[in-house]
């Protein structure tokens, strides 16, 4: 099978997906359904989001390939079994996004943001969705991200601090708590006040303009590439890990963090 630049389609895709899955196809491909290939939905995702934060254009191109593809394969899973066609999705979705936004398909005015947020907020009311202001964040989110967005969800209608350093009391407040659930050593409590303290933090991020899951990733960066200088030290020394002791480490630790 030979496909030109010229050619290339999302038909030209889904082809590819219905030969795989046919009786002459992939054995891999044919034992894949919507279930099994939920891990690789979120792997891709995360590539993506990767190569769009590099800014490197030929990695986003692929990356969004790899993405595209995965999404037509489990489109295709469901047009085999009769539960929906892709021009069902196709429609469907065009139909959501045109009634979402009357003030550029009707006749309502929405001037700023704000005004198409709530907008938005009321046809999804009208359509019988979540009533609430927080929505239908995914329970799947990684915990931190789905903080932020309940805190900005939260803030859409006045729910929030005014300003940072309000937060930065709460922060103060819960930490103290945290601290008296470790004197008890109560597991549970201990658990709910590391998670207020989380929450607090991301919410103190979002009134920075900073969100919190990337600013960790950044932290986490920093702390592997480090903590990989520190190996390398130690094995360019001669040193063993076993002889080090705490303050030894913080030593060579405090060398490495002026050079990474």
């Amino acid at each position: 099978m030979k496909v030109t630049k010229e050619e290339a389609s999302f038909e030209t895709l889904r082809e590819i997906v219905k030969i795989l899955r046919g009786e002459n196809g992939c054995p891999w491909d044919r034992e894949q359904t919507p279930q099994t290939l939920k891990k690789y939905l979120i792997e891709e995702t995360y590539e993506l989001i990767e190569a769009i934060e590099k800014e490197k254009d030929e990695e986003i191109r692929e990356e969004l390939g790899d993405l595209l593809f995965l999404l037509i394969f489990i489109l295709y899973l469901y047009e085999e079994k009769n539960v929906f066609s892709y021009k069902d999705v196709f429609y469907y979705t065009a139909q959501k996004m045109i009634k979402r936004h009357p003030h550029v398909f009707g006749d309502e005015v929405a001037k700023t943001a704000e005004e198409v947020l709530k907008n938005w907020q009321r046809i999804k009311k009208e359509e019988g969705k979540s009533s609430s202001v927080l929505g239908n964040i995914p329970k799947s989110l990684p915990a931190l991200q789905r903080a932020f967005r309940l805190g900005e969800r939260a803030a859409r209608v006045g729910f929030d601090w005014e300003k940072p350093e309000e937060v930065l009391n709460k922060l103060s407040e819960e930490a103290a708590e945290l601290k008296e659930a470790i004197q008890k050593g109560e597991k549970e409590a201990l658990k709910e006040e590391i998670g207020d303290l989380l929450f607090t933090i991301a919410n103190l991020s979002r009134k920075l303009n900073i969100n919190p899951e990337e600013a960790l990733k950044v932290a986490l960066e920093k702390f592997e590439n480090r903590f990989k200088r520190l190996e390398e030290v130690v094995e360019k020394r001669g040193l063993s890990w076993k002889d080090l002791n705490l303050t030894q480490l913080d030593q060579i630790w405090e060398e490495v963090k002026t050079s990474v």
